[in-house]
């Protein structure tokens, strides 16, 4: 396992185990979360564990023109009962993130470091948030890092039935409008699959990944 120091550095992704997890250690400055997700990699570790570096193969991902909308979600986005909006409330899209409960899930993997390392790349303009609001009170949202014609989402919550896939699907459609190639969902998840998402080769990944941010 590569043990990451202080230098700005990650090794070759073909240096994964086969879980994905690539390297542990270094911190959570924006130069290094930035190079992460240049690199294809992200973060993901328990409070009390040291940081963990990943970059599975093959990749969950979405192509923003296979987004799959249900019947009754089309009803839900055409109802007028929600309202969206981006990046009008990201500090408590994150938190909501962190502190709603999941079935299924114990605790959360949002330290106090992680929420505000990603608050710090939001006011630098790379971390995005989309929300969800009902009767003025936000119920749903998700967060993420925009690079490039790529996003790579986060986190997602919901207090209301579909206010997470309405932010969700509404989200994609904007991406899709400003030409975004890609949503990296990093790692494979029910819900995500039923709206189109899907396991591609990470060697396809970083391809796209480099023709779209740059690198």
């Amino acid at each position: 396992m590569f043990i990451l120091k202080t230098e700005l550095y990650f090794p070759p992704l073909d240096m994964a185990d086969e879980d994905g997890l690539l390297a542990i250690g270094g911190d959570l400055s924006i130069e290094r979360l930035l190079l992460a997700y240049k690199s294809g990699i992200f973060p993901w570790y328990n409070e009390d564990e040291p940081i963990c570096w990943w970059s599975p193969d093959p990749r969950f991902a979405l192509y923003p023109s296979e987004i799959n909308i249900s019947s009754s979600m089309r009803t839900v986005l055409n109802n007028g009962k929600f309202r969206f909006t981006i990046n009008r409330a990201f500090p408590q899209v994150i938190q909501n993130c962190k502190t709603v409960t999941r079935q299924g899930q114990e605790g959360t993997w949002i330290s106090p470091a992680m929420q505000k390392a990603y608050i710090n790349l939001h006011e630098l303009g790379y971390a995005h948030s989309a929300e969800t609001w009902l009767d003025g009170e936000l119920v749903g949202g998700l967060y993420g890092i925009r690079l490039g014609n790529m996003f790579f989402g986060e986190s997602m919550f919901c207090t209301k039935n579909n206010a997470s896939k309405f932010a969700f699907i509404s989200y994609v459609k904007q991406l899709q409008r400003e030409n975004v190639k890609l949503i990296d969902c990093q790692l494979h998840t029910n819900h995500l699959e039923s709206l189109g998402a899907r396991m591609i080769d990470r060697k396809l990944f970083t391809e796209i990944l480099a023709a779209e941010t740059g690198v």
